[in-house]
Parts: C-alpha cells; sequence; structure tokens
C-alpha cells in the first residue's frame, strides 16, 4: 500500500482523521507539524496526547529541544528514513501536517539550494539592523511570491529566502521542484472548512488553548530556554504568551496575547490553503462532512 497523507490548514481535523485512517488501513503516523517536532511544545500545537494515539505509532514528535533550530533539511531526512521504514515493515505511512515546506520537502524530494555563511551573515546583520517587518518588506519587494508564503515574523526563513534569492539570481520559489508524481506513489488528501465555520472553529481552538494552561506551558518552557530558541520561539500562540508574561503577564497582557494568536493563526490559515490548493494532487474533503473516513478510503481505494 502507498503511503497516504493528510494535509491542510491548520484546525480542520487533519490529525483525527489521519488516525482514523492509519487505524483501518494497519498505519503508522509521520508528523509534518514544524512545532510538533518540540518537546513539552503540547497545548499550543494540539499535540494528541499519547493516551490519545489508540496504540498507533507515531514518528517525528517530541524529536527536539525547545533550545535546538528546526530544519526542513533536517526533517526531510528524518522523515524519509521513517516512511521507508514503515513501508519496509509492510504498513501504510500516513503523513499528516499543515507546515506547507515540510510537506513538500518531503512528497517531492526537494533538493535545497547551497549556504553561503557570509551572505547569510549579512542578512542577519541586516535582520538585527532594521527589524523583522523591515526585512519582510524588503523580501516582498524582490520576491512577492516568498513573502506571501513566509510569515512576517519569521525572521530565520526571511534571511533563508534573501539568502536564495541573492545566491541563484532567482526568485526563491524557483528552487522548489515541479510539482510531478508524489514520491512513494503518495495518495494526498486535503481537508478544509468554509472560511467562517473554520474561523469559528479557530476561535474555540484558542480560546480552548489558554484554557487548558497554555501560559503555564509557556512559562514552563521559558524556563527550559524556549526564549533563546530560533524557531520554537516563534511558533504561533508561543511568541504572542512570551510577550505577555515579559510584560508582566497580567490579564489585560494575556486577553492580548490570546487574540493576537487567533488573528495570526487565522493569517496563517489563509496562507496554507493558497499553498495547499496550488496542489493539484490534492483529493480535497469538507472537513464538516461526517462521512470524512469512508471518503477518504474511496480515495485511497480508487487511486491504488
Amino acid at each position: 500500500m502507498r503511503p497516504v497523507a493528510v494535509v491542510g490548514p491548520t484546525g480542520t481535523g487533519k490529525s483525527a482523521l489521519a488516525l482514523d485512517l492509519a487505524e483501518r488501513l494497519g498505519g503508522e503516523i509521520v508528523n509534518a507539524d514544524a512545532m510538533q517536532l518540540y518537546r513539552g511544545m503540547d497545548i499550543g500545537t494540539a499535540k494528541l496526547p499519547v493516551t490519545e494515539r489508540r496504540g498507533i505509532a507515531h514518528h517525528q514528535l517530541d524529536v527536539l529541544d525547545v533550545t535546538q533550530t528546526a530544519t526542513v533539511g533536517r526533517y526531510q531526512s528524518a522523515a524519509t528514513a521513517d516512511v521507508e521504514a514503515i513501508l519496509a515493515r509492510g504498513a501504510v505511512p500516513v503523513i499528516v501536517g499543515g507546515s506547507m515546506l515540510y510537506v513538500q520537502s518531503l512528497l517531492d524530494d526537494w533538493a535545497f539550494p547551497a549556504t553561503d555563511p557570509e551572505v547569510r551573515a549579512r542578512w542577519e546583520a541586516r535582520l538585527a539592523a532594521v527589524g523583522v517587518a523591515a526585512l519582510h518588506q524588503e523580501l516582498a519587494s524582490v520576491d512577492a511570491e516568498a513573502a506571501a508564503s513566509i510569515l512576517p515574523t519569521d525572521g530565520r526563513r526571511i534571511v533563508r529566502a534573501l539568502e536564495v534569492v541573492e545566491l541563484t539570481g532567482r526568485p526563491f520559489a524557483a528552487s522548489a521542484p515541479t510539482i510531478g508524481d508524489p514520491r512513494w506513489d503518495t495518495v494526498i488528501i486535503g481537508l478544509d472548512w468554509e472560511t467562517a465555520r473554520l474561523d469559528e472553529r479557530l476561535r474555540c481552538r484558542t480560546d480552548a488553548m489558554f484554557d487548558d494552561g497554555l501560559v503555564d506551558e509557556v512559562g514552563s518552557l521559558r524556563d527550559r530556554g524556549l526564549r533563546e530558541g530560533v524557531t520554537a520561539s516563534r511558533a504561533l500562540g508561543y511568541a504572542q504568551v512570551l510577550e505577555a508574561l515579559a510584560a508582566g503577564g497580567g490579564d489585560a497582557a494575556i486577553a492580548e496575547a490570546m487574540e493576537r494568536t487567533f488573528v495570526g493563526t487565522r493569517r496563517y490559515v489563509r496562507r496554507q490553503r493558497s499553498w495547499f490548493r496550488r496542489d493539484h494532487r490534492i483529493r480535497w474533503l469538507d472537513g464538516s462532512d461526517a462521512g470524512n473516513v469512508a471518503a477518504a478510503l474511496d480515495i485511497v481505494r480508487h487511486v491504488s
């Protein structure tokens, strides 16, 4: 059986569908959510607790400390090894997540452009001098498509995109692979909701995370170096709570962090939707449809 990938925007129910598919197909889960790679980042990433994983093996969860830097290249190598090991065991890899570059790196065997320490250092110095928002605008002026796909708070990826543009003389996206046949002949299923309904889900999801202890989780991770983490500290929810705690952690600051988390998540969902909708290989399902599992199984069987 070929692998199955479940992709799409945040908050659409991908994890639940992936579990149902893994259970019925004899599969194992391979995570493709960049922030779920981090140990201890559970509430804010909606990571499924071990008790809710139905005894199904999960890979690429809790593999990094918050002080370590997550990279697409490291993920691609490790997740590729997981997928091929699962296939060798005669099981079905079920890849699930919404981190756009991580999904594409895995399914399209992305060969990443080389890096140049001097060029990278120059852009990092520029980031320190003008700030992340201004550097994001500079990226937009030379590569609007790259800027649209990178969060304006993600300084590391902005620097990388500018480095690639300078080194190659081409847009950052030009280094991406052409969308063709996915690796391992993977079946790709997308899950999405009508926009207004998904916004309601995101609001409820954000409120629940704060009610379930996100602030305490961030406080604990801060003591373990979260603030110094290059990628972990920028995760949605975590970045906003870190700022609130730095401002004293009062009720007003936390309420503002909650609102900014919701707004940031909604904005990120728009980027995810734009990215994934360009991929003609994805078979889309409506997340509100109670018959999603049967429909997904029909897709798998049809293309198999």
